[in-house]
């Protein structure tokens, strides 16, 4: 096991290698709640583990109030452990996460039972959880995954899937690390169906017109295809 100060240096390199806002160790050490967060967890931690659970409790209690971070003093941690922002991020007692994991604001891992035993979710190495993102339940979450923002994820999920959506659907099973998570480049299955919706009443309106013509009853579809088109261009405009 490495000592207090080489976790203190991973971790403050771990920030650094994580947030490009990081402007000096100084800027780290006492403004950033997520690595605030993380120092009062190992220290609660190691009470909990020395079965000294009142005051592991008290310590995370404070790590709370002073970052807005609710970590259960029992949760596994990994190294290299980065929460970005970190308002409102909630970990429960039965957590376990691996090394090199990114959380962003608001997101949960949270518990779906009254039971004392393993409650909460497993989260591989190399996972990033994209904000607001809720995981519930004693699921596992395969290495280099990826949970999109605004994700409800009940179910497991592969190594080096990407997750979205409510409830979490896997969209993207490719074979590629997930350090950073690009929020505008995850797919939208939701914008997708109606995208294809769209398109086959295209489709379905030209044939129409076709034997309209034939049988001399030509109706005019001008406006519905003129709205069709503008809600394609919404879809399909990637400035967005």
């Amino acid at each position: 096991m490495p000592g207090f100060l080489a976790v203190l240096k991973e971790d403050i390199k771990t920030v650094f290698d994580k947030d490009p806002a990081a402007r000096s160790i100084l800027d780290v050490l006492f403004f950033y709640p997520g690595f605030h967060a993380i120092r009062y967890h190992r220290f609660a931690n190691f009470l909990w583990r020395h079965h000294l659970g009142f005051f592991a409790r008290m310590v995370a209690h404070a790590g709370r109030f002073l970052t807005g971070i609710e970590i259960h003093p029992a949760a596994v941690v990994g190294r290299r452990f980065f929460i970005d922002h970190g308002s409102g991020v909630v970990i429960g007692e039965t957590s376990e996460i691996g090394n090199d994991v990114l959380m962003y604001q608001g997101s949960v891992l949270g518990g779906t039972t009254l039971s004392k035993g393993k409650r909460h979710p497993t989260i591989g190495n190399n996972v990033v959880i994209g904000a607001g993102s809720i995981v519930l339940g004693a699921i596992t979450i395969g290495d280099g995954a990826r949970i999109g923002a605004g994700s409800v994820v009940v179910k497991p999920v592969p190594p080096d899937a990407t997750v979205v959506g409510v409830p979490g659907r896997i969209v993207d099973e490719r074979r590629r690390p997930a350090d950073l998570l690009e929020h505008g480049q995850l797919p939208d299955p939701v914008a997708e169906a109606i995208r294809l919706m769209l398109n086959e009443q295209t489709r379905i309106e030209e044939r129409l017109e076709k034997l309209e013509g034939k049988k001399g009853a030509g109706v005019a579809h001008d406006e519905l295809k003129q709205k069709i088109r503008e809600v394609l261009r919404e879809f399909n405009n990637e400035n967005i």
